[in-house]
């Protein structure tokens, strides 16, 4: 729908696809002139790269623009860095699939709990989107906020309480992280003071329904 009122503009539309990534939602097939993702996220996967893609159809004037501007600016990562992004492709499928499941699996724990107010996760069979999700995505992608009751400070106890998922900033990492994004944020931001943002790893998802579990105790 949004593709369809774009074009009848006479606009052009990107995607930013880096939550759902290439697994779990093709923006192209939807209609989307570009795509584009912080292959730092899931792509990468490690934690261990900083980098971007962005895609577009080989036949369109876009994606000719794109590589005018690639060969004269020279605007390409490293050798080592196109090494560790393909070392990351090979797993991409099995990693987002896992982390996908981890994360399903954690909404519904957090969605029952009783120091939880509200949870924000596409692929949770309560979002009122839900049906929309199921039309164009294979899963909810594997990040997700929660508020946590009592307020700011509870959520940072909570953030600062988990021992297997570390408070970083990042996501789509082999590792589950927590962090508290009114804090990261700053002054302008939007989020909830009770929110915070889980980005679910490759762990077991029973040692992280504990952590949580435990770490929403405090």
């Amino acid at each position: 729908a949004i593709a369809q009122l774009t074009h009848r503009n006479g606009a052009v539309l990107c995607c930013d696809n880096t939550m759902a990534t290439i697994v779990l939602q093709d923006p192209l097939a939807l209609g989307a002139d570009f795509t584009m993702h912080s292959s730092t996220k899931f792509i990468g996967g490690h934690s261990d790269i900083t980098g971007g893609v962005i895609i577009a159809r080989e036949d369109s004037e876009q994606f000719q623009r794109l590589r005018e501007i690639q060969a004269l600016a020279g605007s390409t990562p490293s050798p080592f860095d196109c090494w560790l992004l393909l070392r990351s492709l090979a797993t991409l499928g099995l990693r987002v699939q896992q982390q996908t499941n981890n994360a399903a699996q954690l909404a519904q724990f957090l969605h029952t709990h009783r120091s939880v107010d509200h949870v924000l996760y596409a692929g949770a069979p309560q979002h009122p989107q839900a049906d929309l999700v199921a039309q164009q995505m294979c899963g909810g992608g594997a990040v997700l906020s929660f508020l946590v009751k009592d307020g700011r400070d509870s959520a940072l106890q909570v953030a600062r309480s988990t021992r297997i998922i570390k408070q970083a900033t990042s996501l789509g990492g082999v590792e589950s992280l927590i962090e508290h994004r009114l804090s990261v944020e700053g002054k302008t931001s939007l989020s909830p003071d009770s929110l915070l943002r889980l980005s679910v790893g490759l762990e077991n998802v029973d040692d992280l329904c504990n952590d949580l579990e435990q770490a929403l105790h405090l």
